[in-house]
């Protein structure tokens, strides 16, 4: 393997305008201007500013909020409280037991017992009055992120959502132009974007081992069909509800994320237009009719939803991303994690089994057309997050560790004063597909135009993901 790399985009580029962004006419902009209009941005009000490179003041602590404590949220509650320099101060769930089984839970644990909000639907409102804290932690089911998340902001909160941060166009324009006007951050909860292997991918395409990028695949393929129909995982059957409501691409944003980061999405380049394709909805229906009881209610329950929900997304550079969402078939789990250009190839979930998961072909490493084994390639590219904490991470967090780098470095950058490596416009864009892959099914999969939440601020290359080694604060 070569020892010599080629340099960092970045590094040449620094902070400034992309040099490609002028060509934004061309290429995936050229469909976009024929496509039906999916929103147009709405006028910033008076005095509203935007929110990129702006970083978080700086907190000596950070005093975690959590709303939501069902099974996602009561894991990442304790998650918080490992963190240097981070405490939880407040937990809220509608249903009460839940706040007290946290809190127990944190006090039992050694750690300082947070105040309980709980009991009813405005629960999370009394919570957000508090003046100790400073970061909104929010894990209920999707239909309350967008009225939580806003009514966080108006409250003077930073905030992190889980997926997705709203399902509807409106909503996601409400929630940039909130933080804009209250300076407060708002980010998604995309713990796959701090993955190993995605950082990894990340930092081989931004040092050109790829050579031009031209294309990537990713989404969320997860056959989550025994716990759609459990009783008691997900609280009042709310996910498999969903499937009842419209046909939509709902979470292929684990997916998604890390191939738009390695794009440079909003850094350089934007999502212009998205094709969406649906196959039946069939999965649901025949799990239950083999292995769900006759009187169970999900037999009055109708499912709409595709099985397999694509999104072809077009980039304003001409790069195409195919994005995926699958929870209703047989099959073994993926987030599909593929990246390729004019020099080579990465493909997570092969079915390889190698010291860093995956297979890689790149030129001129490889030759004779046959898949390497991508675990050296990991170990070169390690992210510097995952060299500084990856064994903290393996055993302080779920999802192999990747939950506990998200919280750390969230909390790390919060600490130290810096810009959040993921902002709301990202956050916006990753979560569009929701509501635009429903609007394209319904035009007959005709493509629909992508806003730019960023208002023309994409074209600047800036850091994001690819950030440079930093240091937690040392804890008082």
């Amino acid at each position: 393997m070569p020892e010599i790399r080629s340099v960092s985009r970045r590094l040449l580029l620094g902070g400034a305008l992309a040099t490609t962004g002028a060509l934004a006419a061309g290429g995936g902009a050229s469909q976009a201007a024929a496509a039906p209009r999916a929103a147009v941005a709405p006028p910033r009000r008076p005095g509203q500013t935007s929110m990129i490179d702006v970083p978080y003041p700086a907190h000596r602590t950070v005093r975690v909020g959590v709303i939501g404590l069902g099974n996602r949220g009561s894991g990442m509650t304790t998650g918080w409280a490992a963190v240097p320099g981070c405490t939880v101060t407040a937990v809220c769930d509608i249903r009460a037991d839940r706040a007290k089984r946290t809190a127990d839970g944190l006090a039992n644990a050694g750690k300082p017992r947070p105040a309980e909000y709980g009991g009813s639907a405005d629960a999370y409102q009394r919570m957000l009055s508090r003046d100790d804290i400073d970061l909104v932690y929010i894990a209920t089911p999707w239909e309350f992120h967008y009225p939580q998340g806003k009514a966080a902001l108006l409250a003077g909160k930073h905030v992190i959502v889980e997926l997705p941060i709203a399902t509807e166009l409106d909503e996601l324009w409400d929630l940039v132009d909130t933080s804009e006007r209250t300076r407060r951050h708002l980010m998604l909860a995309e713990n796959c974007s701090y993955g190993r292997n995605e950082l990894a991918m990340l930092k081989m395409a931004h040092e050109g081992l790829f050579g031009d990028i031209t294309n990537g695949h990713g989404g969320y393929l997860h056959d989550l069909r025994a716990l759609l129909f459990s009783d008691t995982y997900y609280t009042d059957s709310w996910r498999r509800l969903w499937h009842t409501r419209s046909t939509a691409s709902f979470y292929a944003m684990h997916g998604l994320a890390p191939i738009a980061a390695a794009m440079d999405i909003n850094r350089g380049d934007r999502m212009a237009t998205l094709t969406a394709t649906a196959t039946a909805p069939k999965g649901l229906a025949d799990y239950r009719a083999r292995f769900v009881p006759r009187g169970h209610p999900s037999w009055n329950e109708t499912y709409v939803n595709g099985d397999l929900v694509t999104c072809l997304i077009e980039t304003a550079q001409g790069r195409i991303i195919r994005a995926e969402h699958d929870v209703s078939s047989p099959r073994p789990y993926s987030r599909i994690n593929t990246l390729a250009g004019s020099r080579g190839i990465f493909e997570d979930y092969a079915g390889v089994v190698s010291a860093g998961g995956g297979r890689i072909y790149v030129e001129p490493d490889h030759s004779g057309h046959s898949w390497r084994d991508f675990g050296s390639y990991r170990k070169e590219f390690d992210h510097w997050l995952w060299k500084k904490i990856g064994d903290d991470a393996e055993n302080n967090g779920g999802h192999g560790g990747m939950d506990y780098v998200l919280q750390w470095r969230t909390v790390q950058l919060m600490r130290a004063g810096l810009v959040p490596d993921i902002d709301v416009y990202d956050s916006a864009a990753w979560c569009a597909p929701v509501p635009l892959s429903v609007m394209s099914l319904a035009a007959n999969g005709r493509p629909v135009q992508i806003p730019d939440f960023t208002r023309g601020a994409w074209v600047n290359l800036r850091m994001g993901l690819d950030s440079r080694t930093t240091e937690m604060p040392p804890v008082a």
